[in-house]
């Protein structure tokens, strides 16, 4: 069974209470200074011409391109987008919101949704997404990261689900059914193996991110809820990697690292180019994002990822969006938000480019029906989890944060002490 989502929200309340301490003081709203707050403009918000500023991170390019482009074409409004590299994003957000610099809009990767909704970083949009016909088809776990005492604050931006791909062609070389994903986490490993086993010059059976904690979260947390394991403790202070279905997982990683079937420039990667290798052919079965379907250009499968003894759920990741505290064009920056929302945009941009709808209603739309591999990962959308900590960032995304060195230790060493890396994970959470 694919893991459901829902039980984060008494976190979330919980969260905000934990991070009032860092709570920076909240602008006034737009309408308190000459404008029009999105509240006050109607459902649909202001079509009158504004030019909007939009800041997304560079592993949405794509899908903020081809959303910035089809509103432009449409309305009066224009959106100017700016991308920023990945590495850069959260300080630039943070310099910005000290000097009351904040674009009209901005795109969060959703893990630190909560933190900057907390910040007052986001104005209340609580009245303009209830007022949505579709509100309860809406993803839950994008809404509910940006909700806090009650008040929505995010609209789903772009969800990226992590789910399990295989090249089909190196499967059928491999011996192996290239129509039938792996079951389990053993079956995934026993398929790197035979893809390995062909020697195929410059192929290797799997990769993923091994000095990158933001992909080990995304592709490896899913394998510990398949398999029936937690990641963290409810209130977001407690790390459970050290249990024994992490273990599981890790295990079968250290065996297929130690067998030869991983890339070995998996050890290195960071993040940057950690999907490079299965997108250019050269890896078997890889843990992967979603939103990369539309720019694979080969025949792939698609599952959720399976646990250590079977099961299949996902991280539903990807950013979250909404209206900055600085924005004095709330109204019209409405207008591209519900814009964004509506059966137009999801169905005839982001669904027609393969990438995943935000919405359930829209889950079996036309483009969907016609490749089996969207509705799998549609399906997925609305379920999975989304893991939620205060200081998340510095626990698992961080450079050398202690989950690195957990998984390192685990993987590539085969020793040190879980234990002890497990409890140096829960020490940055509870600070």
């Amino acid at each position: 069974m694919i893991r459901t989502l829902g039980r984060r929200t008494a976190l979330r309340s919980l969260a905000g209470v934990l991070v009032a301490a860092l709570t920076v003081a909240t602008a006034a709203c737009s309408s308190d200074d000459g404008g029009t707050s999105a509240a006050e403009a109607g459902p649909n918000g202001v079509d009158d011409g504004s030019e909007l500023t939009l800041w997304t991170r560079a592993p949405l390019e794509k899908q903020a391109k081809l959303l910035v482009d089809a509103y432009n074409a449409g309305h009066q409004n224009t959106v100017k987008l700016t991308v920023v590299p990945n590495d850069d994003y959260v300080a630039k957000v943070g310099a910005a919101a000290g000097s009351d610099g904040l674009p009209d809009l901005f795109a969060a990767d959703i893990v630190y949704v909560p933190n900057w909704v907390k910040q007052g970083l986001f104005q209340d949009l609580s009245a303009n997404i209830d007022g949505l016909s579709f509100k309860d088809s809406i993803n839950k776990g994008h809404l509910s990261a940006g909700t806090v005492d009650g008040k929505k604050h995010v609209l789903p931006f772009v969800l990226d689900l992590s789910m399990l791909f295989w090249n089909k062609q190196l499967f059928k070389d491999a011996g192996l059914d290239p129509e039938k994903a792996p079951a389990t986490l053993e079956e995934y490993a026993a398929a790197a193996k035979a893809v390995q086993a062909t020697k195929k010059n410059g192929v290797y059976g799997t990769a993923t991110g091994l000095n990158c904690g933001g992909c080990l979260v995304f592709t490896w947390f899913p394998s510990v809820w398949a398999g029936g394991g937690e990641v963290l403790s409810e209130d977001g202070t407690e790390s459970k990697l050290a249990d024994d279905t992490a273990q599981k997982v890790y295990r079968t990683w250290n065996d297929l690292w130690k067998s030869g079937a991983v890339l070995p420039a998996s050890a290195g990667e960071t993040g940057p180019t950690w999907t490079a290798p299965f997108t250019e052919g050269k890896v078997g079965l890889m843990l992967y994002p979603a939103t990369l379907l539309s720019s694979t250009p080969f025949d792939v499968g698609v599952a959720p990822i399976p646990g250590p003894s079977g099961g299949g759920s996902t991280f539903v990741g990807g950013d979250g969006i909404g209206v900055s505290k600085d924005s004095k064009k709330a109204a019209q920056a409405w207008n591209f938000l519900s814009w964004m929302m509506s059966e137009e945009a999801q169905v005839e941009v982001l669904a027609k480019n393969k990438d995943v709808v935000s919405r359930a209603d829209l889950a079996a739309n036309k483009y969907a029906a016609e490749d089996p591999r969207l509705v799998t990962i549609n399906e997925a959308a609305g379920k999975g989890d989304t893991p939620v900590a205060l200081n998340f960032q510095q626990a698992f995304n961080a450079p050398n944060s202690p989950w690195l060195t957990l998984v390192r230790n685990q993987v590539l060493n085969g020793s040190g002490d879980l234990q002890k890396d497990n409890g140096e994970i829960t020490a940055v959470l509870k600070q």
